[in-house]
């Protein structure tokens, strides 16, 4: 598939073909691609917690949600059989930019503009779901309600060190995908956002 193709037809799916396992070798196709990502200063301060059987998945539902019965967007994607949680670490930054040839020996988190431990693993993330869409299949990114990220730590052992950014879930598109009703706002043109020269 065309770059261009692959770019063009990425979508978020939310609704999964329980049947149909993603293949092992595209599993690790899309984590060879996430770690392609760029990342300041070659940090690479992601991790990927990567969560196949039904154990797993179930483990993974139980700790980010509440109890009760599941509503409709929960249950199509409750039948994703592949989550990929990609975590960033701000102390693999802060550690790498108080190294000699970067030189912030102070650590200090005030010097970055912005979080670039979640922004390259976001980066990573986009990566999995590019790699999805040229492999046939699908994916989506969602997140984890913040007050359910201890509740997923103690559940897999993460340690406080590394934060997730979201989720990845992929699989083969189930019959009961369809289309988010967000999309009738309609995508915002190239003029609309992009400002030439000066605001």
């Amino acid at each position: 598939m065309e770059f261009a193709d692959v770019v063009r037809r990425r979508r978020m799916v939310r609704d999964y073909d329980p049947e149909r396992p993603v293949p092992p070798e595209v599993r690790e196709r899309l984590l060879a691609h996430a770690i392609r990502a760029p990342s300041a200063g070659f940090s690479q301060g992601w991790a990927f917690l990567v969560l196949e059987s039904p154990e797993e998945r179930a483990a993974f539902w139980a700790a980010t949600t509440g109890p009760g019965t599941p509503d409709g967007w929960l249950t199509r994607m409750r039948r994703a059989p592949l989550l990929v949680v990609p975590f960033s670490s701000k102390e693999a930054y802060l550690a790498r930019y108080a190294e000699a040839d970067k030189g912030w020996t102070d650590r200090d988190e005030a010097r970055w503009p912005v979080p670039y431990w979640d922004v390259d693993a976001g980066m990573a993330s986009l990566l999995m779901l590019l790699t999805a869409v040229d492999e046939g299949l699908g994916a989506c990114f969602f997140g984890v309600p913040a007050d359910r990220v201890d509740a997923l730590r103690q559940a897999f052992g993460v340690p406080d060190t590394h934060r997730p950014v979201g989720v990845v879930s992929v699989g083969y598109p189930g019959s009961g995908d369809r289309r988010s009703p967000s999309l009738r706002r309609g995508r915002r043109g190239v003029d609309e956002v992009v400002h030439r020269g000066r605001w």
